[in-house]
């Protein structure tokens, strides 16, 4: 099974990382396991200002600090993952790469704030279920 991983190094990223880690039907040699951070973009007016290979060293750094811990996950499993950092809208990104990438689920963790905050603040894991063809397994 081709999984996708979408991570942000919060503590939902942790339960979640630990809700894998004791279920075996999602954790094993026999996945293909890939982790996605997304990094909001800098806004263009100020992205201007900075030379296009230091925008991209911020991304990068951005995301290999999330990523840090999930690969002593990943090496704690004696597993392999490919992990891909990106910018752009984590919702909208997310959706596109699990489509794109032809992956057969998407795992996330979900900091699980009901209707009353996804109203108010909006939900990343709402945009990523609502324009996701890839099932998603939320965990919160």
């Amino acid at each position: 099974m081709k999984i996708l991983l979408a991570v942000d190094g919060s503590t939902f990223t942790k339960k979640m990382l630990a809700y894998v880690a004791v279920h075996d039907e999602w954790l094993g040699a026999r996945h293909q396991y890939t982790v996605v951070h997304v990094v909001p973009k800098i806004p263009p007016r100020a992205a201007s200002f900075l030379a296009r290979e230091d925008v991209d060293a911020y991304y990068a750094n951005e995301s290999e600090k999330v990523f840090k811990p999930i690969r002593t996950f990943f090496g704690k499993h004696d597993l392999r993952a490919e992990f891909a950092g990106v910018s752009g809208h984590a919702g909208e990104t997310i959706a596109k790469l699990a489509d794109r990438g032809s992956f057969d689920l998407l795992i996330m963790g979900s900091h699980g704030h009901g209707q009353l905050g996804n109203l108010v603040m909006g939900s990343v894991a709402t945009r990523i279920v609502a324009g996701c063809r890839v099932p998603v397994l939320l965990v919160r």
